[in-house]
């Protein structure tokens, strides 16, 4: 094959001694063959990659038993890190009706699937884990933090309050 493509491409040519004219291209076979491998490498894995998982992902879904801890254990992530990322709204919650405020994020905006009106579903995360509890609480004893993005509350919640803070910097207002 790299002899093939040097023949076919003449870029250095030289008459030899006997008067033939000889080709000489000094490896671009070679580099071509490695090239195009590289190439087909690349875009193939991108459809096999996305039919392998997919078929995994599939089957994991199907197996009773594993169903419900794949399903449950892929949302969890992908609230973190997926294109559907939930915890995106830091908040200040009250949770024991005293002046106690526990730092965590809304994960639903609405609880009436659970006969409230009136209240939002509070993720709390545990210090040091990525393990919290749920909580449905009053509106009024939630408060949107909006001075600190979302990805450094939850540094400082998961990391026991020991990273700093950056607040976040907003363009003057004209």
């Amino acid at each position: 094959v790299v002899s093939f493509i040097d023949n076919q491409v003449p870029i250095f040519t030289e008459k030899g001694s006997d008067g033939k004219v000889y080709v000489r291209n000094y490896g671009l076979g070679f580099l071509l063959v490695i090239v195009a491998i590289i190439f087909i490498g690349y875009i193939s894995s991108f459809f096999i990659k996305n039919r392998v998982f997919n078929l995994f992902d599939g089957v994991l879904k199907r197996t009773p038993g594993i169903r419900f801890i794949y399903s449950t254990t892929k949302e969890f992530f992908e609230a973190f890190a997926g294109e559907k990322k939930k915890f995106n709204k830091p908040v200040l919650a009250n949770i024991d009706d005293n002046d106690v405020w526990r730092l965590g994020f809304i994960t639903q905006e609405e609880a009436k699937d659970f006969g409230f009106t009136d209240f939002v579903a509070v993720y709390i995360p545990m210090s040091y884990s990525i393990a919290g509890n749920v909580y449905l609480l009053p509106r009024a004893r939630v408060r949107l933090v909006t001075n600190i993005n979302a990805t450094d509350a939850m540094k400082f919640a998961i990391s026991g309050g020991v990273t700093a803070v950056e607040e976040e910097k907003k363009p003057p207002a004209h």
